[in-house]
């Protein structure tokens, strides 16, 4: 599970002025001071909370996948969480680090994100 965290965190800190910070023990990577993505890896079990204002109620669908606990799943913060055995589906879970991000960072840096190269490649495989 250490694997697919560094992973999706190496995404999630590609974009412009990420960074990460460790709050209650638990990674979150912000864009100008708010969270986009929260995860941990921890007794074989990962977890990540990303912010889906377009696609949360197609999250809520999935066995694996919940509305965000304190209150946020009431804003469009949903949870995702995997058992070690299993195979967490990669490229969903980027897409919504890609949601999120777009959800939480002002317009500049959007613009400024969709104008690398390998930003666009992926976007517009996405898109298929």
């Amino acid at each position: 599970m250490k694997k697919i965290e560094t992973k999706l965190r190496d995404h999630a800190l590609s974009y412009p002025e990420t960074y990460e910070e460790f709050p209650w023990g638990e990674r979150a990577i912000k864009v100008k001071g708010k969270v986009f993505v929260f995860m941990g890896a921890a007794k074989g079990q990962f977890s990540m909370s990303v912010k889906l204002p377009e696609s949360r109620d197609m999250a809520h669908d999935l066995p694996f996948a919940e509305p965000t606990h304190y209150g946020l799943g009431k804003h469009g913060w949903v949870t995702a969480r995997f058992k070690r055995g299993t195979k967490p589906p990669i490229d969903l879970l980027k897409a919504w680090i890609d949601e999120s991000y777009r959800a939480v960072a002002p317009k500049s840096l959007q613009r400024k994100e969709a104008s690398v190269p390998s930003r666009r490649a992926s976007a517009s495989r996405g898109k298929r």
